[in-house]
């Protein structure tokens, strides 16, 4: 007496509808929002490197390099600026950090989202691998932005205090609002994440 063989073909093997094949397929249409992340990102790679060459360029004593840094950090002064000063060199430093800051949330964004929403890129045992893409997901992408955010808001924040003089008492309430908003948001993004997660209480 022959017994039927179970079927060995997964859902992944018997192949899609071609509705949901098609639904499926156009999480493709976000390649070019990530390629767009990429032309972004050239641009910052671009402007980090003139603001730096402009900072050397400075520190030899070309004025033209530092007008172009005075007027790219929005510094005033009662006095004619001819020379670096530590505010401004603060205020570079910074901005530069700034650039970078962004840079790094832009590579999240891009190799985060691919990997989430988008196809795997078969990175595991890749000795480049980023450590965090191993166990990313939408959940852990959402917390990490937050926490990047958090990251150049407080960069500018800073920048903004550094160079107060040159703003206004509102300027300076609203900035500092918002940065509170940002880590709030962030808190309550990784509490809500956390209580989704968590087991259920008697579970087994």
């Amino acid at each position: 007496m022959s017994t039927a063989k179970p079927s060995t073909q997964t859902p992944a093997t018997a192949g899609l509808r071609p509705i949901p094949r098609f639904i499926f397929a156009s999480r493709w249409l976000q390649l070019p929002l990530y390629v767009g992340l990429i032309a972004a990102q050239g641009v910052y790679v671009f402007h980090f490197w003139v603001e730096l060459l402009h900072l050397l360029e400075a520190a030899f004593g070309n004025q033209t390099a530092l007008q172009a840094l005075v007027t790219s950090i929005g510094y005033k002064s009662d006095v004619a600026v001819t020379s670096l000063n530590e505010t401004i060199i603060m205020l570079v430093v910074l901005a530069l950090i700034d650039v970078v800051m962004i840079s790094n949330l832009l590579i999240m964004v891009i190799v985060g989202g691919y990997e989430t929403f988008v196809s795997r890129m078969d990175l595991e045992g890749h000795r480049d691998q980023p450590e965090w893409l191993s166990h990313v997901n939408a959940s852990v992408l959402k917390v990490k932005l937050g926490t990047a955010i958090i990251g150049i808001s407080s960069i500018h924040l800073l920048k903004t205090f550094i160079n107060a003089a040159n703003y206004e008492p509102k300027v300076l309430i609203a900035q500092t609002a918002i940065h509170i908003t940002f880590l709030l948001s962030a808190i309550a993004i990784a509490y809500t994440d956390k209580l989704m997660t968590q087991p259920k209480a008697g579970a087994h």
